[in-house]
């Protein structure tokens, strides 16, 4: 009797040794197989053609003399106002603040090949999920480091501030007390993942942004479609973040979610929500000992999380995932934090 239990025992730990390894097996294969449809889709998207120049009117103006204007006013009309003098103008070509900003990007920016490169497969994605896309004309310029207006994407222009993007110690972001969570994202690196997300903007779609699941989402959506139109960018890059806060929010991605859970913030419309989760910001603001650990933004990353468990199991493209309700994304993603 104690033999045949033991012979028993070998066997089920056969059966269970051969079990592990089929499922080993399968889900390796079935990694093999995702890997393989991933790479002949990014062939597919790299042949398709994509034509544009990077016009430099920031070169230009920096080396345009007082009767170089008309030229600049005829070649770049959507830059100069009707409203605005010439006198402006002239004026700020002699500006020793503006001729040094100017310098600086020219410095910075003298070859600007590698972001014409990640700009190139930005527009490749866009127009292989939106056929009617037009690749829009490029041009970078100077704006005073208005952060905010880093990028300006219209249907037919992007308009890219290259003073906003000269590497996150250089001294017009120290000197000008421009705080460090925010200066971390000024360099030439951030740019196409800055381009992406103004036409994620025109392309999202939901009607209400009311409770705090409602935005969660909406910004989940942007940082989704950064995910197929940028793929060779990194997590941390998409969302802003440095390695170790994209670690910090992954490894606590359950406690994040447990939080939101117990204190009933998901249908909540608190409008001090987006402050405290969604607005960029130095830190979270759980009201907890370790909001000072935490990175910013992370009602955005948990949204972000919801939305690609949604594309995980539905046949949806991104494009009409980005004009999905929140609410039926929610439902259906069925999503549970990583432990």
């Amino acid at each position: 009797m104690h033999n045949k239990n033991n012979g028993n025992l070998l066997g089920l730990k056969m059966f269970c040794h051969m079990q592990m390894r089929f499922y080993v097996i399968l889900i390796l294969g079935l990694i093999f197989v995702s890997c393989n449809e991933d790479s002949k889709l990014e062939k597919e998207i790299a042949n398709i053609e994509v034509d544009f120049t990077v016009e430099r009117f920031d070169t230009a103006f920096l080396n345009a003399e007082s009767k170089d204007l008309p030229q600049l006013k005829e070649a770049y009309p959507f830059l100069f106002s009707k409203y605005t003098p010439d006198s402006v103008w002239v004026n700020r070509l002699k500006d020793t603040l503006h001729n040094e900003i100017l310098s600086e990007v020219n410095k910075t920016f003298s070859d600007f090949k590698d972001t014409k490169e990640e700009l190139t497969r930005l527009f490749q994605h866009v127009k292989y999920y939106d056929k009617v896309f037009a690749v829009p004309r490029v041009v970078t310029l100077t704006n005073y480091v208005q952060y905010r207006d880093k990028v300006i994407v219209t249907d037919s222009i992007a308009l890219i501030a290259l003073d906003n993007y000269l590497g996150k110690d250089h001294r017009f972001y120290v000197d000008g007390g421009i705080p460090e969570y925010l200066a971390n994202n000024f360099k030439s690196e951030q740019i196409v993942v800055d381009v992406a997300d103004g036409y994620a903007e025109k392309y999202v779609y939901q009607t209400k942004r009311k409770t705090f699941l409602e935005e969660m989402i909406y910004f989940g959506k942007l940082l989704y479609f950064k995910d197929v139109m940028i793929p060779f960018k990194t997590d941390a890059e998409k969302i802003g973040y440095s390695e170790t806060q994209i670690e910090w929010a992954k490894v606590n991605e359950s406690q994040i979610w447990s939080y939101f859970i117990e204190e009933e913030l998901l249908y909540s419309s608190d409008s001090k929500l987006p402050s405290r989760f969604i607005s960029n910001a130095p830190f979270s603001k759980f009201y907890r000992a370790f909001d000072n650990e935490s990175p910013g933004k992370l009602g955005q990353y948990i949204g972000w999380q919801i939305v690609r468990a949604y594309a995980d199991i539905t046949d949806d493209d991104v494009m009409a995932i980005l004009q999905k309700e929140p609410q039926e994304i929610f439902n259906k993603s069925k999503f549970k934090p990583k432990k």
